[in-house]
Formats: C-alpha cells, structure tokens, sequence
C-alpha cells in the first residue's frame, strides 16, 4: 500500500478528484486530502473525507492540526505529492516558491515526489507565464502531466482538460514504481537542440527545436543507471540530474564532439542538426540595396558516420522531424543512414518548442506508433525500449 497526498487545487475539474481518490482506493493506496480555499467553492471536505476515509486538511491556521507543525508532517509522510487539478495559479504558485496556504507551504517544505495534473483554460495554458511556469516545475523534478484537449465548460475548445481519472491514475502508478538502475555500466550519447550556422558575426542559420525531447531522453535514460554523454546544440535548458554535458554551437562543433564521447553502448541522435552552412563573412553584412548571395556547403552526416564507423555502438537511433509522409521519409532515412531505429515525427505544427509529441518508431522489423504525449513520457518510453534492446543484445 501507497499513501497518496492528493491536493485538490480550485476549477471546475476539481470534481473528478472524487473518481481519481475512488480509483486510487480501488488499487489499495491510502489517500489523503488537502482541499484548497478554491476547491472548496467545487467539492466539500466532507464529499472527500467520505471517499477516503481519512481526515481532510483545508488550513495552515489549525491550532489542532498545527501544533506539531502537521504541515510538515503531511509533506513527508506520503509516498507521493497529487496536485489535481493543478490551475495555472496553482502552478505560478508553485514555480515560484509560494508558500500562502496549506498547500504551497507543504510543497515547499517537501523532499517527496511530486506530480501535478493541470487544467485551465486553453489560453492559459498556451500564455507564455504558464509554459515557463511548467518548465521551471519540470526542471526542478516535478512531474507536469500534459492536459487533454477538448471542449471546456468556458466554451472553448483546445488543450487545458483535466487528464482523465483513469490517465492520472496510471501516471501514478508510473511515479510509484521504482525504478531499477538496468543500465548501470552502459554508456550512452545522446545529441540534443539546434545547430546555429553563422552567416557574420551577428546572424546564423537555424532551426525551431527547443531540445526538450532531447534533454528528457537524456535524464530518462540517467535514471535507468546510465551514464550520459549529452552533446548540447545552443539552448538554455538545464542539465539533467547525473548527466553529462558537452555544449556545442555548430555542426561542425558537434561532429566533432561525438568522436571523443566514443566508445558507447548507444547513441540516440535527436539534434535538430542544420543540412547546410556558409562561409561566414568576416564582419556584419550590410544592406547594399542588393540581395547578398549565399553559397551553402552541405555540413557532415553525423547520423550515417556514426553508423560507419569502426567504433559503431550496438544501438544507433536516429530522428527524423518531418513535415509530410512522415513514414515514408523515415523509412528512407533508415536506409539511407543505416541506423538501427529511426523515431519519427510530425513537426508541421506545436512539436518544435512545445511540450508533447507523438512519434513513431521505424525499425527494419516495421513501425511503432505512439500516441500524442507529453515529451516526459515519450522520454521514458524510449528509455525503457533501449534498455530492452541493449540488454536483449548483452
């Protein structure tokens, strides 16, 4: 048995707490709840306290409850932190290191795991205050749940739903399992972000990834007892926990460093690496009235190198971000490079900056196709699937 400390934040979702806390005790967890000012406008303490047969806490400002700083005891006493549904001023809060009320003040003061399931409107979710906010949660280990998309009782439609029930219950289940080291003395390189291509000393060539799926692989595959060479385009985000990293600006650059890292037990080449770069000018090109010509210069082929060279790893996955025929240019490249696994995806829309994805994994065995998730799950997914192969192939 698991205790489970959900919070139950304000919206208008914060009735499928009660589903969640009925399927949660169906799996034999212990639940207990905080309900906050908000929530309280949606459920009652009692509706909870009925469903989880246990105490529910609304207020720091219980002398009962406080006089042996229960907020502290509540933090560290559950096996896992629920937030659901996590608003976005729950999680501004949040990121921010709030501590007003009963919940910010036990998530603060918590080292327990802690998973939030969002939902607000879709505007809200797409503002860019709320995406940092996410972020900034996700880089401090918390794990953020990627919202459904669909119609809302503001009447809007879009992502901002609840996740359902079920969804959050699995994702518990996902937090709760402990994770073995099954790649403990393996070493993997992952490559990761955009290559900028310098046309002077001011402009650059680039592309649109973020580096978050590359970044999320990474850390997934730490996790699993890893050691990790991840080589960084040009982004911003935060290392991973027990990753090691090597920044990089250029392809040229990043060619470069994938030949020291060698030998590995693996290399997932998730770079959004640019095809082409310039000669670059000396100073900064000035407008003449004419347009300046270009001559482009194809960059190395990291991704068929690797798969040629003499120190190849077992397992070489490579990615293709398309635009159409998504699998027929998967299938393509993985011949063209001689990778074992191409993971392929559609970039025409949010992919490239945004927080979910759907992938397909092509292999000379056929296609895997996973559905739209967040890129923390596609990470784990993958992770999981190469510690199979490698230990298949030990």
């Amino acid at each position: 048995m698991k205790r489970i400390l959900l919070i139950v934040g304000g919206g208008i979702a914060a009735y499928k707490a009660c589903e969640l806390i009925r399927l949660l005790r169906a799996r034999g967890h212990a639940v207990r709840c905080v309900l906050t000012e908000g929530g309280s406008h949606f459920v009652t303490p009692m509706t909870l306290a009925a469903l989880s047969e246990d105490q529910v806490f609304t207020t720091l400002w219980d002398l009962k409850d406080e006089a042996e700083m229960g907020h502290i005891q509540l933090s560290r006493q559950a096996d896992l932190i629920v937030v659901a549904p996590a608003t976005a001023d729950l999680i501004a809060r949040m990121a921010a290191g709030i501590a007003d009320d009963l919940a910010t003040t036990l998530l603060l003061a918590t080292d327990t795991p802690v998973l939030a399931a969002p939902a607000m409107n879709v505007r809200m979710w797409q503002h860019p205050a709320t995406r940092r906010n996410v972020a900034r949660l996700r880089a401090d280990g918390i794990t953020v749940l990627e919202p459904d998309e669909g119609a809302m009782a503001c009447g809007e439609y879009g992502p901002g739903r609840l996740p359902e029930p079920t969804a959050i219950a699995a994702a518990i289940d996902g937090a709760l399992t402990p994770v073995e080291p099954v790649l403990a003395g393996r070493h993997v390189i992952v490559t990761a972000g955009p290559t900028h291509e310098p046309i002077d000393p001011v402009r650059y060539i680039a592309n649109r990834s973020s580096g978050r799926q590359g970044f999320a692989i990474a850390g997934a595959l730490a996790a699993l007892g890893a050691r990790v060479t991840l080589i960084a385009g040009p982004v911003s985000l935060p290392t991973p926990a027990g990753v090691d990293r090597v920044d990089v600006e250029t392809a040229l650059d990043m060619a470069a460093a994938v030949e020291p890292a060698l030998p590995a037990d693996a290399a997932v080449m998730v770079a959004a690496v640019a095809d082409w770069r310039v000669a670059p000018a000396p100073q900064k090109v000035k407008k003449t009235g004419d347009t300046p010509a270009f001559v482009l210069i194809e960059n190395p082929d990291i991704l068929a190198t690797l798969s040629h060279s003499p120190q190849r790893p077992s397992l070489v996955v490579g990615f293709a971000a398309e635009t159409e025929q998504v699998l027929n240019h998967a299938r393509a490249k993985l011949t063209r490079k001689q990778c074992d696994w191409i993971v392929a995806n559609d970039v025409s829309g949010d992919v490239m900056g945004g927080e979910a994805n759907a992938v397909h994994i092509v292999t000379a065995d056929g296609v895997d196709s996973w559905p739209r998730t967040g890129k923390d799950e596609v990470a784990r997914g993958l992770a999981r699937r190469i510690a199979d192969a490698l230990m298949g192939a030990a």
